[in-house]
């Protein structure tokens, strides 16, 4: 009759177990789809990737608007941003809104929940029940994204006064934008022509 060694049995089963799981928990980030349409760029995937890290389209949405410094809609599960934005940026804000709002700390797996205590939201684990301060993990992006305008993107803004040479003028964020043509309190879309520093002038399109 043949005898085991049963303690060994157990151990090889349970590194057998042990390596398959760190396979399947090992997260991978979610590659974006990403083309272009005129001057507008296009994440085709959007809503799966947000399905995949399990969050709000329009929090990840949010975020991605801030650190990328541009205007953008979600449409029929995509997302369309003003602007030709390189991909290694798209993917690299993602990357970094995984880090501060999905990775668990403690285990570094995926399944978390977004909890809010007061003011302070929390990164809870639903795999080892860790969880974490947002804030704990943010790094440049504790301090505000700066918007910045780009030469040759289209704005819909509206005519607040009248320049000494008589252009109209917007205000976009920190910038002041100069319209020839413009009458005050109309609302146009227009299209930057040239940046110097915080001024920008534009043309009616």
């Amino acid at each position: 009759m043949a005898t085991f060694d049963y303690e060994k049995l157990l151990k090889n089963v349970q590194d057998n177990i042990s390596s398959d799981r760190s396979v399947e928990d090992r997260f991978k980030l979610p590659q974006a789809e990403i083309f272009y349409e005129g001057n507008t760029t296009v994440i085709k995937n959007f809503d799966k990737i947000s399905d995949a890290v399990n969050r709000d389209p329009e929090q990840i949405l949010k975020f991605l608007l801030g650190s990328l410094g541009t205007a953008g809609e979600r449409d029929s599960g995509r997302v369309i941003f003003q602007g030709k934005i390189p991909t290694s940026s798209i993917q690299s804000k993602l990357k970094d809104y995984i880090e501060t709002f999905v990775i668990c700390s403690e285990c570094g797996k995926p399944d978390t929940h977004l909890v809010k205590k007061g003011r302070t939201l929390i990164v809870r684990c639903d795999a080892c029940g860790g969880f974490r301060p947002v804030k704990s993990r943010k790094k440049k992006m504790d301090a505000p994204a700066s918007f910045n305008l780009i030469e040759g993107m289209k704005y819909d803004v509206t005519i607040k006064d009248i320049g000494k040479k008589g252009d109209g003028v917007a205000f976009i964020d920190k910038y002041i934008v100069y319209v020839p043509g413009a009458v005050k309190g109309a609302t146009v879309q227009i299209k930057i022509e040239k940046i110097s520093g915080t001024v920008a002038f534009a043309s009616i399109v």
